[in-house]
């Protein structure tokens, strides 16, 4: 049983290293234009990515929130995908500032340091980077003006929290992330909130039922879509060499109806 555990957290980390691997090499190759910039919120700096597409047009901002590893290659190289679909991509750091030496997420020793880091986060220094985040990519040039948001697993359920902080945003995408679990929180949501969620993902799911009643109570919109037979992290894990047909299946779905909301924006 041991050695079973052994081989099976084996795979787990060279699956992993194959999709970032796999996410260097899609950025690497990618025509868009890519750029650091530092956010100042209050006191503090908040490193990001940010992806602009190629259109003519000004276009619709979209913030990234990263999961529980922090701001890795995969999710740079969603935020590329992002860009290619035509919206200003900006995936903020949200560990900037807390790794050894005050480094941000590529400077922890491992993603469980990194894992660790995440859950020391004072929930309010989290809303007021990404609100600074989201003044910063609304007021650039290129952008329409329209901002919307999106996270996976932890940064899903930042995500969830943030469209009640941000009157402003024109929808939030929450992949797998818990809902606020104050009804207070939920009133002063004003966007509609469009839910990713995997089958196979009780932890989560629970609580998809009460957060949709306490929703429509409240007349707020809420759209959770279920996905058959997936997991949780399917957005990762069906972009996973060697991942499941239907996480695969699973992540091809979602991102169709994440465009086709973008778009009707």
């Amino acid at each position: 049983m041991k050695n079973a555990a052994v081989i099976g957290m084996m795979w787990i980390l060279a699956t992993s290293a194959a999709a970032q691997e796999s996410a260097r090499e899609r950025l690497e190759k990618s025509p868009r234009h890519h750029e650091w910039v530092q956010v100042q919120a209050g006191d503090r700096t908040v490193h990001s990515f940010l992806v602009y597409p190629e259109v003519k047009e000004k276009a619709t901002a979209v913030i990234i929130i990263h999961e529980n590893r922090g701001l890795t290659d995969w999710v740079r190289s969603v935020a590329d995908q992002v860009a290619q679909a035509g919206y200003i991509a900006i995936a903020p750091d949200l560990l900037s500032g807390t790794a050894p030496g005050g480094g941000k997420t590529s400077d922890f020793p491992s993603e469980d340091a990194a894992r660790e880091g995440i859950y020391k986060l004072p929930p309010d220094q989290v809303m007021a980077d990404l609100s600074a985040v989201a003044d910063y990519v609304v007021k650039l040039p290129a952008c329409n003006g329209k901002l919307t948001v999106a996270g996976f697993c932890w940064g899903g359920g930042q995500a969830f929290r943030f469209a009640g902080h941000r009157p402003d945003l024109k929808a939030a995408f929450v992949f797998y992330g818990p809902a606020p679990d104050k009804k207070e929180d939920l009133a002063r949501i004003q966007c509609p909130i469009y839910g990713f969620y995997g089958e196979d993902d009780a932890r989560i799911n629970t609580g998809i039922r009460p957060t949709a009643e306490l929703m429509k109570e409240l007349g707020k919109k809420y759209e959770p879509v279920i996905y058959d037979d997936a997991g949780h992290g399917f957005m990762r894990a069906g972009q996973e060499p060697g991942g499941s047909q239907t996480n695969k299946k699973a992540r091809e779905q979602a991102w169709e109806r994440w465009r086709s909301v973008l778009k009707s924006l």
